[in-house]
């Protein structure tokens, strides 16, 4: 049993440790402003002081004690929160926004959530720019994961506070070893990150537009250092733009898959790529999505030949976007170019999410596996004898009673901060009821696009953006870890 203080003094020192990484990695966007002469120094220079200072303070007189399952997902949903406030400073400091919008921006990074308030992007220093991308890659496999990988002094503690950023369905690892596993699916992060990177810039992207859409496509964040998106390299007259588009959407997928399958495939388990009930739906949503906005979309406009590309490039692209959570546009979700139907199963696309164990968002695909294998079992067991014992099976294996139980909670519950934070949305503005809840399903998806514009999102209520903040939180902790913050036998046990 830990105590009280026990548990105080281990969240403290593992919080000072982060912050004083935190206060190091805001050092980066510095060496970005004297490159391109901002004269920014001091907005990411005193938030890294901050940081500093707040975090040699928590440490101080303290040491890693023992750690719970239950004290590292504190640690976890603290250091999201604390990260945020502190992320957001450099916004403050340097842009004329209030806190309320700078800290919306921050959590709205850290969590590759790729809501934005921020408009007219293009004239943004380029440090911001920068800050806003290495945020989302940071926040794409998880901040403390990577503090695990730079910080690693022993096995104590580990597996709890990487169950507690990563908890899924099943803790599926590439090899036994935990600290191994991190370092393999940071590996692999890293090799996706610098191949986009050098895929766009050979494609004729700027080296500056390379590296931040490097960061956020393979973290399915989706800040983009345009306001028209991926859009803007069409319109910007980029003779490639069709091929840079193809290649964020392939590395969008890859963002959205499963890491332990992008290991297997790695290792030559091709077969990995289709195995299994996770990635059957994933593919099915991809293709059989595309080929759904494609009838929308020919059931209000005329067929022509010469537009087909375009036409499955743009439904093929949104699908993806929204399916994977990276939130790109190469057309707004709200425009003509999808009528109703394509619009309504956009929402359906942001409740569902990627795969377990990517950099996705969303419910998760395998999740809805297991509600559907659940139900199917209900209805067999009105067939069946009274008593008889059917269990939930995936993949050939049975599914435990707590895993199921988890699973139909965490349904519920976003359903319920669905409906709560649509409400509030619709209180606190004269939104219609379509916008008011798109944006609630974008917040808690942690996807970014909505049928609410960037414009409009800007000049809401704080009470809106704080209940936007809140969910973009939960759809990132995946909802248990915010909320144990307000369980007292958490803190006591």
């Amino acid at each position: 049993m830990t105590s009280f203080k026990q548990k105080i003094r281990t969240i403290r020192y593992i919080l000072g440790s982060l912050l004083i990484l935190l206060s190091g990695i805001l050092l980066i966007p510095v060496s970005i402003n004297l490159f391109y002469q901002e004269g920014l120094t001091d907005a990411f220079l005193i938030p890294a002081l901050i940081s500093l200072g707040i975090g040699l303070v928590s440490k101080w007189g303290v040491v890693e004690g023992r750690l719970s399952l239950t004290t590292g997902m504190l640690i976890c949903s603290l250091s999201w929160i604390v990260i945020s406030i502190l992320g957001a400073l450099p916004f403050y400091l340097a842009l004329d926004y209030s806190y309320v919008n700078s800290l919306f921006e921050a959590v709205s990074g850290f969590t590759a959530a790729g809501l934005t308030v921020f408009t007219g992007l293009e004239e943004l220093p380029r440090s911001i720019l920068f800050w806003r991308g290495l945020m989302q890659w940071l926040g794409g496999l998880g901040f403390l994961t990577f503090f695990l990988v730079i910080t690693f002094k022993g096995q104590a503690g580990l597996f709890q506070l990487f169950t507690a950023e990563a908890h899924k369905i099943e803790l599926s690892r590439p090899v036994p070893n935990i600290f191994k596993t991190i370092k393999i699916l940071w590996g692999i992060y890293i090799f996706f990150t610098l191949l986009l990177i050098i895929s766009l810039y050979l494609l004729g992207v700027s080296f500056f537009d390379s590296v931040v859409h490097g960061f956020t496509t393979v973290a399915t964040g989706g800040f983009s250092n345009y306001d028209n998106s991926i859009a803007y390299f069409q319109e910007a007259g980029y003779s490639n733009y069709k091929a840079i588009e193809y290649v964020i959407i392939l590395f969008m997928l890859l963002g959205g898959m499963n890491f332990v399958v992008h290991y297997k495939l790695l290792t030559g388990q091709v077969r990995e790529l289709w195995a299994g009930i996770e990635m059957k739906l994933f593919w099915g949503f991809i293709l059989g999505g595309t080929a759904l906005v494609l009838v929308s979309h020919y059931s209000y406009f005329p067929f022509v030949w010469e537009q087909l590309e375009e036409v499955v490039r743009k439904s093929l692209f949104q699908v993806v976007a929204l399916l994977t959570t990276t939130g790109y546009a190469t057309e707004s979700i709200g425009s003509s170019f999808f009528p109703a139907l394509a619009q309504q199963f956009f929402l359906i696309l942001m409740l569902i999410g990627g795969c377990v164990g990517s950099t996705a968002g969303g419910f998760k695909i395998m999740r809805v596996a297991i509600l559907g294998r659940l139900f199917q079992r209900e209805v067999k067991k009105i067939s069946y004898p009274q008593g008889a014992v059917i269990p939930v099976v995936v993949d050939g294996g049975r599914l435990a009673n707590s895993e199921v139980f988890r699973v139909v909670a965490l349904f519920i519950s976003g359903m319920f901060l669905l409906m709560v934070g649509g409400l509030i949305t619709a209180l606190f503005s004269d939104l219609p009821a379509w916008n008011a809840f798109s944006g609630i399903f974008s917040a808690l998806g942690t996807i970014g696009p909505s049928y609410i514009e960037v414009e409009q999102l800007k000049n809401l209520s704080d009470i809106i953006k704080i209940n936007y903040i809140i969910a973009m939180l939960a759809g990132r902790l995946e909802i248990l870890p915010l909320f144990i913050l307000f369980n007292k036998q958490a803190w006591s046990r």
